[in-house]
């Protein structure tokens, strides 16, 4: 027996962006012509986020052609990386500690959809990313999640469910695969 979904009755009405119209259009601008494009200037990156809410700490480079959702929805620590190609979809609130590397292509992923409800209703939930984590190229972390201190999510995993301190997690689903050991 299959039941038929209609995309017609898709609704997201409960769903609250934390801006006004003009503030949201204005992001939506600068995000555009600084940040998705090849704009090499970190300094005015980290500038017009703190004009739209974020809170920054100092040492933050911000590569070429990031994409953030919502930079109100936003705090980095100091000493932080985010690499070419990352995209923030931060729906919810994403939290980022200090000495924290997002590699090129990694997702930031708030938001997922409800597909037990013929709506599709939005689902959001932050993302933590403690000091010293760090996410490899083109992973991905699911909303709901923590990495803990000093965590690694290698190179094309999903994480899904929480990162334990010092861990090295990959594959997907990603599973700890060993112990980080600094030395």
């Amino acid at each position: 027996m299959s039941k038929k979904v209609s995309l017609a009755s898709f609704n997201n009405s409960t769903y609250q962006i934390g801006a006004g119209f003009i503030k949201n259009m204005c992001w939506y601008l600068c995000n555009y012509l600084f940040f998705k494009s090849a704009c090499p200037h970190y300094g005015l990156k980290v500038f017009l986020l703190k004009l739209f809410g974020a809170i920054i700490g100092s040492n933050v480079l911000i590569k070429p052609h990031v994409n953030i959702k919502y930079p109100w929805k936003l705090t980095i620590g100091s000493n932080v990386w985010i690499g070419e190609q990352v995209w923030i979809d931060n729906l919810d609130l994403v939290s980022i500690g200090s000495n924290v590397c997002i590699s090129q292509g990694a997702l930031l992923l708030c938001g997922n959809h409800n597909f037990k409800s013929e709506n599709f209703d939005l689902i959001t939930a932050p993302i933590i990313l403690e000091d010293g984590t760090w996410i490899g190229a083109k992973g991905i972390v699911c909303g709901g999640i923590t990495c803990r201190t000093h965590s690694i999510l290698q190179v094309l995993s999903v994480a899904t469910s929480n990162l334990e301190a010092y861990g090295i997690y990959k594959g997907n689903p990603a599973e700890r695969v060993k112990e980080r050991i600094i030395e």
